[in-house]
């Protein structure tokens, strides 16, 4: 069984960059403007990066294309477009201000991170769980592994669950304080 937004194989001229693009620009706003479900989101975009005839996008994106004319919904897609570049201004600042965590050097054993004195990094800040997390070389990877913190730990802005690689230059928050990697 296929639903209406399966697309038959057959061969057909190639989309245009823009005509991909302009597809997947709408899916986006129509997502963040909640007007597609998380899933239908992912679905659709899926589907839009195989389509091969414009009609194919066209059905992708009927519910979400703006009316001519709506300066409404113009407004909102370029405000949209706007916040989303001051978002990527605010990140690009923030880390280039965040202070330097030296990656160990091989052989010196797991950085125990945490609150606790007992910790080889303390951080003495009060989102900072006593046993927060470890860092350690694993097979010439360095792996983060969140200890089950309260405020959690992050890697580029993600929230970890369990344990990641992380390489130089990465991004590392435990509760509200962070880093960026620095390789020794």
């Amino acid at each position: 069984m296929t639903s209406s937004f399966e697309f038959p194989a057959y061969p057909a001229p190639r989309l245009t960059d823009a005509e991909r693009d302009r597809a997947l620009m709408l899916l986006r706003e129509g997502a963040a403007q909640g007007r597609l479900s998380h899933d239908t989101f992912l679905r659709r975009m899926e589907l839009a990066l195989v389509a091969r005839r414009s009609e194919d996008l066209a059905v992708l994106t009927a519910d979400l294309a703006p009316a001519e004319g709506n300066w409404s919904q113009r407004l909102f897609g370029w405000v949209g477009r706007m916040s989303a570049v001051s978002v990527g201004i605010r990140r690009a600042w923030q880390a280039e201000k965040l202070a330097p965590l030296m990656l160990p050097q091989p052989g010196t054993g797991v950085l125990c991170i945490g609150r606790d004195p007992g910790n080889t990094l303390r951080l003495t800040h009060e989102t900072v769980s006593r046993q927060h997390a470890e860092l350690s070389l694993r097979d010439g990877q360095w792996v983060l592994r969140d200890l089950g913190s309260t405020n959690g730990t992050t890697v580029n802005g993600r929230r970890l669950t369990g344990s990641a690689v992380v390489r130089d230059g990465d991004q590392v928050g435990f509760g509200r304080v962070s880093f960026r990697l620095v390789a020794p």
